[in-house]
């Protein structure tokens, strides 16, 4: 248990690099596909801040990819090693799964979208944006997304049983 909460906090720590990678370092527009649409709308591509932005936040924003997809791979591969059942593997991914969308209502959606000036420091045109504004406003998405997570978890845990 302890091991999935690492790995939890894990994901968790690459999901916001991939962020700051995106919103910070690349700055392109079309990456910002789950903001609000009108900050989606206001948002303009920027030069970079200084000289290698765009070629780090990349590199930043791959790497965190990679450690995201490595977190299944790790918990999947221990769980292996220690012999755990398809109820186990499901539980640690569904948990994995479950804490990052906890994570990312309650840190990314409330606190940095709609309390803190996050974005608005890298994308000051949307200064002003109802987004800001408007908790919840992906929630359908989110919906879909809690829904579909046992089926997620119970796929990674089908898969590592064949090993």
């Amino acid at each position: 248990m302890l091991l999935t909460l690492l790995l939890s906090l894990i994901f968790i720590a690459a999901v916001f690099g991939a962020l700051y990678a995106i919103a910070g370092l690349i700055q392109n527009r079309r990456l910002m596909t789950t903001a609000p649409k009108d900050i989606q709308a206001a948002a303009k591509d920027h030069a970079e801040r200084f000289c290698g932005a765009h070629a780090l936040g990349w590199a930043l924003g791959i790497a965190c990819l990679f450690v995201m997809i490595g977190v299944f791979v790790y918990g999947g591969y221990d769980g292996v090693k220690n012999g755990f059942s398809f109820w186990q593997f499901f539980l640690r991914f569904l948990l994995i799964l479950y804490i990052w969308k906890a994570f990312d209502i309650v840190c990314l959606d409330w606190l940095l979208l709609t309390r803190s000036r996050f974005f608005q420091h890298f994308y000051p045109e949307t200064e002003g944006c109802a987004g800001y504004r408007q908790f919840g406003f992906n929630r359908k998405g989110q919906i879909i997304r809690i829904i579909v997570f046992p089926f997620i978890a119970a796929a990674f845990a089908g898969i590592c049983m064949l090993f």
